[in-house]
């Protein structure tokens, strides 16, 4: 699935664009500085979310693939008793996170750490973040990861719990031409439609507390704030050294983001654990 992301700027946003500018004109454009979330997420939805998990009143917060920790540091804001921990590989992210929660007054309450999710230890929680990460939980490719995924999001989260899974679905079935102008090897199996989706996080030992999908709008802004940037730095550098390689980049997600377009959808099931299970 792509990378997923949206929203109002980071109260740090101001200093890492200008940071990354000046880094952009010997080394390339500046990364991921328009988005506050890593996927198609609204401020309202976030909102909503957050405010309907913090009720919950957690203690403990692990967040998988958590990127820059946005959505868990919004819960924390939320939640004054609790503390949190996000895992992720990806070490450029997870600094952005560090640097938004020293900015929060959050820092001695969150872990950045940079390792792999696969047979994490780092549970059980009491609300557990995973949007567009359950791939990183196992090792079977997808969709056929997802049962595995499942069964680990109900290891990590305490009875009472919460789990909030952002995972892709399809809103139909694709066509063989929209397949084919996505991301390498696409398939129709490469995603489940939303009703199955549910069905599986029933299986694994949830119900669902609340299903809901981001929204076409939602997906706009995100896709337009991923590639803005980099947009941005091409139309004022056609000359520099890396350009053909980063247009090259950029016309090709923009092509594979209209392929998926209205078909790929990304579903926020906030999940209650059933006891026992």
């Amino acid at each position: 699935m792509t990378d997923t992301h949206t929203g109002t700027a980071h109260p740090d946003t101001a200093t890492d664009t200008a940071d990354a500018a000046d880094a952009a004109d010997a080394s390339g454009p500046p990364r991921l500085t328009r988005l506050t979330f890593h996927g198609p997420l609204s401020e309202a939805r976030a909102d909503a979310l957050v405010g309907r998990l913090a009720r919950n009143a957690p203690a403990r917060v692990l967040d998988i693939g958590c990127g820059w920790g946005e959505l868990m540091l919004r819960v924390l804001d939320a939640a004054p008793g609790a503390r949190g921990v996000g895992i992720d590989v990806n070490a450029e992210d997870l600094a952005r996170g560090r640097r938004a929660a020293e900015v929060r007054g959050l820092a001695d309450r969150v872990e950045f750490v940079e390792e792999s999710a696969v047979g994490t230890a780092r549970g059980p929680a009491d609300l557990v973040l995973c949007v567009g990460a359950s791939q990183a939980l196992g090792a079977a490719e997808p969709p056929h990861h997802l049962p595995e995924a499942l069964r680990e999001l109900r290891r990590l989260v305490r009875d009472g719990g919460r789990v909030l899974l952002g995972e892709g679905f399809w809103h139909r079935a694709p066509t063989a031409a929209e397949l084919s102008g996505m991301w390498p090897g696409a398939s129709a199996a490469d995603h489940h439609d939303l009703a199955a989706l549910v069905e599986l996080a029933v299986e694994a030992g949830f119900r669902p507390e609340w299903t809901e999908a981001a929204t076409a709008e939602e997906w706009d802004e995100f896709e337009s704030g991923y590639l803005a940037d980099v947009e941005v730095w091409l139309a004022a550098r056609p000359g520099h050294p890396r350009a053909p390689e980063t247009r090259e980049r950029a016309d090709l997600h923009r092509s594979r983001r209209f392929s998926y377009r209205g078909v790929l959808g990304l579903a926020y099931l906030t999940l209650v654990p059933v006891v026992g299970r």
